[in-house]
């Protein structure tokens, strides 16, 4: 059985797929992945944007909700 593609289909007319056929059309839609990183080419993350916290001095002056 078929479905109105062309491609196999289950009895809820959704298609249905060997895993081989999966990888296949993975590599027809995302092409070749290129290699995976090795351990000793990581490197550590560097946070360059500090985080966004509230003036320890006056938090109520910050608070914008009630237009203050």
């Amino acid at each position: 059985m078929s479905d109105d593609h062309g491609g196999p289909s289950t009895d809820h007319g959704e298609p249905s797929f060997t895993d081989e056929e999966y990888a296949f059309l993975r590599h027809v839609r995302f092409g070749e992945l290129p290699p995976a990183v090795r351990p000793e080419e990581r490197i550590a993350l560097t946070e360059s944007d500090p985080g966004r916290v509230l003036p320890v001095d006056d938090p109520e002056r910050w608070d914008l909700r009630h237009g203050a």
